[in-house]
């Protein structure tokens, strides 16, 4: 509410002279009209006030090609951060158990990390259709932060269990079953959550310079060129609250999964 309150704020700001008149109009004739209005607007063009944003949301909302821009979106970026986190988990496997492998990705996987993200967008959009290039980014954001998260929860498992793995003659599937994978799900689980949010916000940063047919961003940049300021801010807060669903659902199938894995760790001990 606070935060709603400064965003009001800013926008009565933002429309002062409009405020300023409608002020004096309530003062000399009592119509309380204009006051109304600023409060409910704001400065449409440049900072619409959160009723105005919250009404135009509604009334995009209230259409089927809202739900289904919104779920493209959601579908495509996901799409692309599972396969990021899938391709990550793999590379970071590779890596750990052989030298060559780590000499040979780890490099590459740098660079990934460390290029402009703009920089891909554009070289993919030379040489991928279009509609690809926001999952392509989104898998791109999300490998190198799972690939250094497994490979730090591989090295960091603890010796002595590994020794005692050994020792009892443990087979390589019950030692990576037993030992390893409760020593990387912290670690793994870390990564997911940071790497969907980083993945969401470039795809639909993709989706703005690359406009494919259907999407969230295409439609922000549609807002910007008609000086569609409301619809504008409605897209933003249509991406928050989707990251918002995005990362709960993440997180509850985290959970789960987390919780299985205790339960199967005590049915073992028992």
């Amino acid at each position: 509410m606070f935060w709603l309150l400064v965003w009001e704020c800013a926008a009565l700001a933002a429309g002062h002279r409009a405020l300023g008149t409608a002020w004096t109009v309530w003062r000399q004739t009592g119509d309380l009209s204009g006051l109304l209005t600023c409060l409910w607007e704001g400065q449409v063009f440049l900072l619409p006030a959160p009723p105005r944003v919250a009404q135009e949301l509604l009334a995009l909302a209230g259409t089927g090609a809202f739900w289904q821009t919104a779920a493209t979106s959601l579908c495509r970026v996901f799409a692309g951060a599972a396969a990021g986190v899938g391709v990550g988990t793999a590379l970071a496997a590779l890596t750990a158990a052989f030298r060559w492998a780590r000499l040979l990705f780890a490099p590459a996987i740098k660079v990934v990390r460390a290029a402009p993200v703009a920089s891909f967008i554009i070289l993919l959009l030379l040489w991928t259709p279009r509609d690809w290039v926001p999952a392509i980014i989104a898998a791109l954001m999300a490998l190198p932060v799972v690939w250094a998260n497994v490979v730090q929860g591989v090295e960091g498992t603890d010796d002595g269990l590994l020794e005692l793995s050994r020792a009892y003659g443990f087979s390589r599937w019950r030692r990576l079953r037993l030992v390893y994978v409760p020593s990387v799900l912290p670690y793994f689980t870390a990564a997911c959550r940071t790497s969907l949010g980083l993945a969401w916000k470039a795809g639909v940063a993709a989706e703005v310079l690359c406009l494919p047919r259907t999407a969230i961003g295409a439609q922000m940049n549609n807002a910007k060129i008609y000086l569609e300021t409301p619809a504008l801010f409605a897209w933003t807060l249509t991406v928050l609250l989707l990251s918002f669903v995005l990362e709960g659902t993440l997180g509850w199938l985290l959970g789960r999964v987390e919780q299985r894995r205790r339960g199967s760790a005590c049915a073992g001990d028992s």
